[in-house]
């Protein structure tokens, strides 16, 4: 029986865009019968779908599921890299770009498959010199440079689990991700480059490497040429390691449930998730939805802006695209350098035919203008995607009419680092299409809007997003902690087997799935999933800093923006008086150390000092009222409240202020 909904939902979009004849015509899927067959039974699907890659020993079983513990091809043996390139060598792909790569600074880089085969078995050579083998974890921080797919390939080959962690993270970041995984080796690079600047990688890497006692050695890529210090015995510079290493390394026959990397995503509980995932089920999970979801063919020059650092990175610049053999484009730097036309001038200049890209980088274009992509041709584009967040249907339209010309289908991908893979899209050859909707579950993919108790909701009411059966590419555990994993996605609807996913949605009357955020307190800034408590404890490790609720609010571009309440020391306070500080000085102090904490995406948009945060008689902040106040809502219950008195203060301070 239907229940009432969990979330108000208040968006209503009627306007259907069908696929172009022309379109349909030549897609990869063109019937909507694969959604039956998938239903009917889901493992013999994804058995047929595990046959698009090459094993070293077909599997037994396709599914071994004792809920929320599963393995997928059990018994499999294969090798994502020899997957992602050699296989390709064997055809007139050999000679194929497999990599076009665009530096910030103009200078660019096409890799074949035959090179990329070259300069990845030579690195995992390397990596073999240094004594890394199969199970050894390898953290990799580096810029979006050809070397950090060239580092997890390497990685892949010899059977060594990489943890890549994004760029702009900060060295306490690298830190704890670096202690948590024990890994053995660090690559990282002197710099890279960011809006015309250098970020100094080497530096936030030594920072770290001070207290990681676990890493053996550290292989720096030299991106820009500045001098960096190299420490005797440790540090061994890349381009020096691969003039000496061979051509040629076999691919380790690996298990399919054998550990390919682990990614760490923020957590409620302020320490980082070491997201653990598998060989073959991932692979088979990112390849078959890159080749249905983006229509991909031999022709096209596929461009994911995301950064690898990210779970987008890994499955959809990487692993999906290679294994497909397609061309991928990786660009180092920002969308607004040197100008704003920056994504626009490398569509051009490439001839560009897929673009995905995320919904705050539209808001962005939007924000700047459609001078700037008429400055250019896009013609060459033919279908466009957005990950990352929800997208509004106004910057749907503005998307489809000024980027893709009114003729290009927008996949709106769901799906989270957990999933690996994407759980629900158009397939756009068949899918009609509704602005800000992500339409339907792909093949496979056994999806449900639920209430608290884990029953289904009403067609058109919000409730929770929850997948009800395995899929390939889902994470097996959280590293290191499988109680956390259980706990994390399993323990809501322990008694229905349902992973919860954390985001909130709704089905219209077509069935059609709308995503609405997240509902728990992690706080989505620009596709990225920010702990609150990490960022609260940035704040609180400041001298000044007694206490800290961070919250998400609206942000037009970012989808979310970080708003702290902070509460100062009472002798913090009293000195900062005397010094006759002002309170803008003092934000944005704090502001610049969760920069430095947890790195530049944390930085909080706003910073507001208050006295007193409203709390519960037990203690507990009430972060829903905070929310409340700076989304100019009308407060929610304040009767649990300790001192309700609080509340309406802060409400008026914070009123005037933005006034």
């Amino acid at each position: 029986m239907a229940k009432e909904a969990t979330i108000d939902t208040l968006l209503e979009e009627e306007r259907i865009f069908y696929p172009p004849e022309e379109f349909t015509r030549q897609a990869n899927v063109k019937s909507k019968e694969i959604y039956a067959e998938a239903r009917a039974n889901p493992q013999l699907y994804w058995a047929m779908q595990a046959e698009r890659l090459d094993w070293f020993r077909k599997w037994d079983r396709v599914l071994e599921w004792n809920p929320p513990f599963a393995k997928w091809f059990v018994g499999g043996k294969l090798n994502a890299c020899y997957n992602c390139v050699d296989r390709h060598l064997k055809s007139w792909r050999r000679n194929k770009a497999a990599i076009i790569f665009e530096g910030e600074p103009g200078d660019s880089r096409v890799l074949t498959y035959w090179d990329l085969y070259r300069e990845v078995t030579q690195f995992a050579n390397v990596l073999k010199e240094l004594g890394v083998g199969a199970g050894d974890r390898v953290a990799i921080y580096l810029p979006m440079i050809p070397e950090l797919a060239i580092a997890m390939l390497a990685c892949a080959r010899i059977g060594a689990p990489h943890s890549i962690v994004f760029g702009g993270f900060s060295a306490e970041a690298l830190r704890d991700r670096i202690n948590d995984a024990g890994a053995k080796v660090l690559i990282t690079a002197d710099g890279g480059w960011r809006r015309g600047k250098i970020v100094s990688l080497k530096d936030n890497a030594d920072a770290a490497l001070s207290q990681t006692p676990t890493v053996e050695k550290v292989v720096v890529v030299r991106r820009t040429g500045q001098e960096v210090n190299m420490q005797e015995g440790r540090d061994l510079w890349y381009h020096e390691l691969m003039a000496k290493a061979p051509v040629g390394c076999p691919a380790e026959e690996l298990d399919s449930e054998h550990m390919l990397f682990i990614l760490y995503t923020s957590g409620t509980t302020g320490k980082p998730k070491g997201v653990v995932h598998t060989t073959g089920g991932y692979l088979v999970g990112v390849s078959t939805t890159h080749h249905m979801v983006f229509d991909i063919k031999d022709s096209d020059v596929y461009w994911c802006t995301a950064d690898i650092g990210w779970i987008t990175g890994h499955s959809y610049v990487v692993y999906g695209p290679l294994a497909n053999g397609t061309t991928t484009l990786m660009y180092e730097g920002a969308p607004d350098w040197p100008a704003q036309d920056r994504f626009w001038a490398i569509i051009e200049k490439y001839g560009v035919t897929v673009f995905y890209t995320a919904p705050t980088a539209i808001r962005a274009f939007m924000k700047w203008g459609r001078k700037w992509p008429a400055q250019h041709n896009l013609s060459t584009l033919r279908l466009l995607g957005t990950v990352g967040e929800p997208i509004n249907p106004e910057a749907w339209m503005w998307y489809y009419e000024n980027i893709g010309g009114g003729r290009c289908p927008i996949v709106d991908t769901w799906w989270q680092t957990e999933t690996g893979m994407i759980m629900i899209s158009p397939l756009p050859g068949i899918t009609p299409l509704k602005p800000g909707s992500a339409t339907v579950p792909l093949p496979g993919v056994e999806a449900d809007v639920v209430d608290k108790e884990g029953n289904p909701v009403l067609l058109g009411e919000g409730g929770l997003l929850v997948i009800k059966e395995p899929w390939p590419a889902m994470l097996r555990t959280v590293y290191g902690d499988d109680q956390r994993y259980i706990e994390t996605y399993w323990a809501r609807f322990k008694d229905k087997g349902y992973y919860f996913a954390g985001d909130g949605a709704k089905r219209d009357y077509h069935n059609y799935y709308w995503i609405l955020g997240r509902v728990d307190d992690v706080i989505n800034v620009a596709g990225h999933r920010l702990s609150t408590m990490e960022l609260e404890s940035a704040l609180v490790d400041h001298p000044w800093v007694a206490e800290a609720a961070v919250i998400g609010r609206s942000h037009e571009i970012k989808g979310q923006a970080v708003a702290a309440f902070v509460t100062l020391k009472a002798r913090a306070f009293e000195e900062l008086k005397a010094a006759k500080r002002s309170f803008k000085e003092i934000e944005g102090e704090l502001k610049a150390h969760v920069a430095k904490k947890i790195g530049a995406i944390a930085r909080p948009d706003d910073v507001f000092l208050t006295a007193e945060l409203p709390k519960t008689r037990s203690g507990k902040i009430m972060r829903r009222l905070l929310r409340d106040i700076a989304e100019g809502r009308v407060l929610g219950d304040t009767t649990t409240l300790a001192d309700p008195a609080v509340i309406a203060e802060l409400k008026a301070k914070y009123e005037a202020r933005e006034a």
